[in-house]
């Protein structure tokens, strides 16, 4: 069954270790891989999840301890929200007081806005009925009040149409509802990272690129088929052109830029993230790609302890 949706997102940080405490100890998510940045190797890079690092709860980060500060604008991924019990909106607002948490409303839903402490713009979304979903147990965060993957993301783009057409037409969305300058469009049948919000913002200076923001974003193709027939649709029906695949490891991705400027990229749902480890043991040991295993001691001594 083919499955439509997000598959990750990967932002920007500053300091590793204040990345994988905030986002282990004060989220509650599982570190489900820790290698380093295949473009630059003296860089980890971090992903954090569910227990097996599913499609659809996956948020990465380039720590970059010296980077500038990003800059809010037109073309970026503005929010990235995971879902929530809604029973669980009490907790998580007191735990969240010292990140500035507020609460909003969103199409009919409740979300509790905050910022990571590097600045990036995150949200927890209230959904009813699903606190019997598997939720990962590190016992920081009880279950009951754990984090179940994504809700969605929202961009901010100068227009929004020819992205939604792209959404729809080779992701497999379907515009849903309308609030004010925002459109939804959600995934058939995808609850864990379904929904893509487009906000219209013409005339706000763009977007720049930094700590705190977000890098880039990946949907889910189930293989390698299935991903190269997205990209037949991008050239075919949109003009558009991706990179040649690369070899992540955990998937195959090609990447392009979507109309609106945001890195979009296509990740398949293969390998998976237990290919080089045990799955009980995710993200405990530093993994390299083969090709950099013959310089693991000089990455080693490079990278930060983590602790």
């Amino acid at each position: 069954m083919t499955r439509n949706g997000l598959h990750h997102v990967t932002a920007i940080a500053g300091r590793a270790q204040d990345n994988l405490d905030f986002y282990t100890r004060t989220l509650g998510l599982r570190l489900v891989k820790k290698t380093v940045n295949f473009d630059d190797p003296g860089a980890y890079h971090l992903y954090y999840g569910d227990a097996g690092g599913s499609p659809g709860t996956i948020l990465t980060f380039f720590p970059w301890e010296h980077a500038a500060p990003g800059r809010a604008g037109a073309g970026e991924l503005q929010e990235t929200v995971f879902r929530i019990p809604l029973s669980a909106i009490g907790f998580w607002t007191s735990r969240l007081q010292s990140y500035g948490v507020e609460r909003a409303q969103r199409f009919g839903e409740t979300l509790l806005r905050f910022r990571d402490p590097d600045g990036l713009r995150l949200a927890l979304a209230g959904i009813p009925g699903i606190e019997s979903e598997p939720a990962w147990d590190n016992g920081e965060v009880p279950v009951a009040h754990a984090i179940r993957g994504f809700h969605s993301v929202s961009l901010m783009l100068d227009r929004t149409a020819a992205t939604g057409a792209i959404l729809s037409d080779v992701f497999g969305f379907a515009e849903v509802a309308k609030e004010g300058s925002v459109t939804r469009y959600q995934a058939e049948g995808t609850a864990i990272g379904g929904i893509v919000d487009l906000q219209e913002v013409g005339g706000f200076l763009p977007a720049r690129l930094g700590r705190g923001s977000v890098h880039h974003l990946a949907f889910r193709a189930a293989d390698d088929a299935a991903e190269a027939e997205m990209v037949r649709k991008l050239a075919a029906n949109h003009g558009l052109h991706t990179t040649e695949q690369k070899d992540r490891n955990y998937f195959r991705s090609v990447y392009f830029r979507e109309p609106g400027h945001v890195l979009f990229e296509i990740a398949t749902d293969i390998p998976g993230f237990a290919v080089d480890e045990p799955a009980e043991s995710l993200g405990a040991a530093l993994k390299l790609p083969a090709f950099l295993e013959t310089h693991r001691g000089a990455i080693e001594a490079a990278l930060p302890e983590l602790a």
